[in-house]
Parts: C-alpha cells; structure tokens; sequence
C-alpha cells in the first residue's frame, strides 16, 4: 500500500543532492506535519519556504521525498537537500573590519561585536567573522566541524573575546584546552532578579529543548542521560535590586550554556528574547518603571552579555596568556541607568 504522503512523481536522486540539515525525531515524538516539525528546528526558516521545499522534492524522510503534510514519527531521519552545498560550507572573503586584541604567527585574539555571527549557517551567509577571518588571514586551519580557525564560538549578540587558530598545530593544541577545560574564561552578564546567593555554582546537563528546538533546557537527575554535562560558576558584582550584575566562569562550554543555566536558577539574561528575558520579568507595575525598562531595551538591543577575560597556553611558547576587555558601550550604558534606578528608589521588593 503506498504512503499518500510520499510523493511518487518525485525521483530520488540523492547522488545529484547535498545534505542542508538532518535530524532524526526522538523516542518521544508525536505525530506532526513534516513542516511544522522542521520550523521547530531551523532558525530563520519560514513555511512556505519549508512548503515549497517539500513541493521541489527536497524534504527526505527516511531517504524518500516526501509532501509537506507526512506526519513525522519516533525514529525518522528527515533531511533536507537541494542542489547546491551548503551556503556555510561556499565561504566568500569580506573586507569586514576586525578588533583584534593580539596576534602572532600562530594565533590571533579578537574582540567580537555583538551582532556579528561566527560562522556561517541557515539565513547569515554572509558578514559573518569567518568571512572577515579569510579574508584577511590565508590557509586558516579547519576545525572537526570544518570551520576555518574556529577554537570556540560566542553568539551573534554576544559580544568579547575569541581565540582563532592560524595553524594546524595551533588548532589542535588550543581545542585540547577547550576539550580538557584548562582554559579560562569570564563572562559578564546582567539578569533579571535579585540573587540569593553572592556566588555559587551551576550544574546540570544542557540539551536540545524538547518543544522548542531553537531552544536548549537543563536536564536534572531524572533525565540525565539527556544532553552533555555542564558546569557554570557565578559571583554577585553588583545589586540594583530588579536586576543583578554577576560575572560567569565556565568549566564547560555549551551551546547557550549561560544563558540556559540562568535562566534555571530563576535569573533569565536581561533582554535574552529567545529564552523570554524581553519580558518585564521583575519589578512594579508601575507605567513609569515600565517606560525605564524599554528605555533600557533599546539602549541594549540585545542579551546582556559579554566574553570579558580570555586565558590559556600558548601552543608554542607554552606560556600562559591572559586577555581582558572593557564592557561595550550598550552594556555600560544600561548598567549605569540601573546603577542610579537603583539609587533613586528607597524600597526594593526582593522577588
């Protein structure tokens, strides 16, 4: 009996077809529209691109094309595959200006931008620091995952500092730091409530969320063989009593791990509109404290947070190396208007 929603018009011809994305639908996966599956997986993707994907014949599951409306099951292999390779894997040199920290024949520290993605991937093909880094430095060394140069990554609207191999050796030396967490990094981050604690220290495995895929979430004892161990270490810099100052040291490093981490304990990133950190999520309900709090949203457009500290051993001199930057203009900005918020007030409500 032929399956109404595998399409036997279309031919198979995975020999002439690159592999754009790939995910296999979990134990726990109910029945849903192909569509609607892969809209929870890839950012910045539409329906109706998702649609006319599955209308050319380039939405796979289990190696056969299939109709937009195929209700995916646990265990299925969805691919989607189009003629051409992939628009990260096609990288094109930019003449994009970069703030670089330190740089010799082996590596090059850089000071990121918030807004600029590392690498290329679905939707930001281009102006990435990647597309600076060709062009400005020939024959980058390519990581496990094929990125030129790439030791670590930050997000887009992470702002501070990266290391970038410029060789081989470099490569594998640095990324066995990272691997075996004896590098050293500090990041600074404003979120929302008033910290119980002065310090302390967060764990728990950090893995895909299971209903929103563009999401991650911390999964506890009872789920623990679900995403990879992650450790998170933090101390209270400063009170402004909605919103706390605190700086992040990092024993691991996973995707989002600071900001998932936060968030768990109850102190989502201010501004951090993936994980809900857009909303007033702390303080009165008072008009004019809520006109504060959008004032403060546009001066920082964005999560508020920052690769301040960089450390680590050089992959020749064996030296140890210690990078420190200033806070960005936005993030300074928004902190000074809690600063005297916070001075003005003459009650606060811990929450």
């Amino acid at each position: 009996m032929t399956n109404s929603n595998i399409d036997p018009e279309l031919e198979i011809q995975d020999d002439e077809l690159y592999e754009h994305h790939k995910f296999t639908a979990d134990k726990g996966q109910q029945p849903l529209r192909v569509d609607k599956y892969l809209m929870n997986y890839i950012e910045n993707a539409t329906r109706s691109k998702i649609q006319k994907a599955a209308k050319d014949g380039n939405i796979h599951v289990n190696g056969i094309p299939v109709k937009s409306n195929y209700k995916v099951k646990p265990g299925d292999v969805v691919q989607v595959l189009f003629e051409h390779p992939p628009y990260e894997f096609l990288l094109t040199p930019e003449d994009i200006p970069l703030d670089i920290v330190y740089e010799d024949e082996s590596l090059l520290v850089v000071n990121k931008t918030a807004g600029m993605v590392v690498h290329p991937g679905h939707g930001n093909y281009s102006g990435t620091l990647i597309n600076a880094l060709i062009f400005h430095i020939d024959n980058l060394p390519n990581n496990s995952s094929e990125r030129p140069g790439l030791v670590h990554r930050i997000d887009k609207d992470t702002s501070g500092l990266l290391v970038i191999a410029k060789t081989e050796t470099a490569m594998t030396h640095l990324s066995k730091q990272f691997f075996k967490k004896t590098s050293s990094r500090e990041y600074i981050a404003l979120v929302w409530g008033n910290m119980e604690e002065d310090e302390g220290t967060i764990e728990g495995n950090i893995g895909r969320h299971p209903k929103n895929r563009l999401q991650n979430t911390v999964y506890l004892e009872d789920d623990n063989e679900q995403g990879k161990p992650a450790v998170t270490h933090y101390k209270v810099l400063e009170r402004f009593g909605y919103v706390t100052l605190v700086s992040c040291k990092l024993e691991t490093g996973r995707t989002h791990q600071i900001r998932v981490h936060l968030k768990h304990i109850g102190h989502t990133l201010f501004n951090d509109e993936r994980y809900g950190g857009e909303k007033i999520l702390k303080g009165t309900t008072f008009t004019k404290y809520k006109q504060f709090v959008d004032n403060c949203f546009k001066i920082l457009p964005r999560q508020a947070l920052h690769a301040k500290t960089l450390g680590f051993t050089h992959p020749v001199t064996k030296e140890w190396m210690s990078f420190d930057t200033n806070l960005p203009q936005d993030m300074e900005d928004c902190i000074e208007k809690w600063r005297k918020y916070s001075k003005n007030q003459k009650d606060f409500i811990d929450e």
